[in-house]
């Protein structure tokens, strides 16, 4: 089904938002964590930071119930249809993680806050 091997035991993992088809984030996905995503259809991901398992969520509430699983022609990625639970995927309190445009050469902040991350992470 998915070719961990190719790419050192990792596929990279898009979620996307089932209804708007916004992109929501990026992340990674070693095969526990997706035999977990497709048993219990919340987003589980591989936080190469931590090494380990990440279930999205698990801090900030912000789960993400999976609607849909498709596999790349190369088997090689997966993308994730879902339900964002909370408003927002992002970390840092965004809807989507690509809430930054690059205009010319300048960063330019485009998507709203949903939460405070400090409020939510204690960080």
């Amino acid at each position: 089904m998915l070719d961990f091997d190719k790419a050192g035991g990792l596929v990279p993992a898009i979620a996307q938002d089932a209804e708007t088809g916004d992109v929501l984030m990026l992340a990674w996905m070693n095969r526990e964590a997706f035999d977990e995503t497709v048993k219990t259809r919340r987003a589980v991901y591989f936080s190469r930071s931590r090494n380990k398992l990440w279930r999205k969520g698990e801090e900030s509430g912000n789960v993400q119930e999976v609607v849909s699983i498709f596999i790349d022609c190369d088997a090689d990625t997966v993308l994730l249809k879902v339900r964002q639970i909370g408003g927002a995927a992002c970390h840092e309190g965004y809807k989507s993680c690509f809430f930054r445009r690059l205009d010319d050469t300048e960063l330019t902040v485009v998507g709203e806050r949903i939460f405070d991350p400090k409020k939510v992470y204690g960080r």
